[in-house]
């Protein structure tokens, strides 16, 4: 329909999280004249970006998610059951926003992409013997990962180092290269996350056959955990989905307990690349 979030129509720009603050910054940095032209996609993201970013609140989701264990969670922290409560700011420069409140436990989804085996070069993120900061959490060091016999990631394996906590004053007395996102599989809400592209992939739609000129990848559909202030989003609020972008809850395709989230615009522009 005309609001399909891939349509570029009003109504579909709409459902697909753009303001009228940001159509209007559009408006105004596009300019008029009496010539036709065109103007890049990026920009109306761009402009979606600028008016978010001071007033979004912030949120953690992990898109492609796996499963972490934290192995000596039990010895260290009183039990396999235990949790501890972890906070963050709402906004990160707008305190009187308040704060999320969410769980650390045990296992905790992260990244697919946040594991290698062996290190890249300038990989700073999870791989055997380093250390990474689960963000609003603790240090924990990678000890290893399990994969399947078609040779996909199922599990990663970690140890905590102890008093490490954010917050607290070790916090720092380790020093890591790498921050992850994550949620605790004990408080996560599952939701479908839905990752739209521009619908065409020519710079220039119309110019050659139409359809041959369409975006085959410009909708992706994801099984994705994201923390617990989610479940209470509202419609029409941007999101900014830590690390990924900006997302809005999809009123008309979520159900009661499983929420829907159509991504507006990434982080920054990465088209073609």
């Amino acid at each position: 329909g005309w609001d399909d979030p891939r349509m570029p129509t009003i109504a579909g720009l709409r459902r697909r999280g753009y303001t009228p603050e940001a159509l209007r910054l559009f408006c105004e940095r596009s300019g008029t004249t009496k010539s036709g032209g065109w103007i890049d996609y990026a920009s109306l993201e761009a402009a979606l970006r600028d008016t978010l970013d001071p007033i979004a609140p912030r949120a953690m989701a992990v898109l492609d998610p796996v499963r972490l264990v934290i192995t000596n969670w039990g010895e260290l922290m009183g039990g396999d059951g235990t949790l501890d409560d972890c906070s963050a700011p709402v906004h990160p420069h707008h305190p009187e926003m308040g704060h999320r409140e969410f769980k650390l436990g045990r296992e905790v989804w992260i990244e697919r992409t946040d594991y290698e085996e062996v290190q890249p070069k300038g990989f700073f993120r999870l791989f055997p013997g380093n250390k990474v900061r689960l963000k609003y959490g603790h240090v924990i060091e990678c000890t290893g990962g399990t994969k399947d016999a078609s040779g996909k990631l199922v599990e990663v394996q970690a140890t905590l180092v102890p008093d490490t906590k954010s917050g607290t004053p070790g916090a720092d007395a380790i020093k890591v290269k790498g921050n992850i996102t994550w949620v605790a599989a004990a408080d996560a809400v599952q939701a479908e996350v839905r990752l739209y592209e521009r619908l065409f992939a020519a710079a220039h739609p119309g110019s050659g056959e139409l359809l041959e000129e369409l975006n085959k990848a410009s909708l992706e559909v994801c099984s994705a955990f994201v923390e617990p202030s989610l479940a209470k989003a509202e419609a029409g609020v941007g999101i900014q989905f830590e690390r990924h972008g900006y997302f809005v809850l999809d009123a008309k395709a979520s159900a009661d307990g499983k929420p829907v989230f159509n991504r507006a615009a990434g982080m920054r522009d990465s088209w073609g690349k």
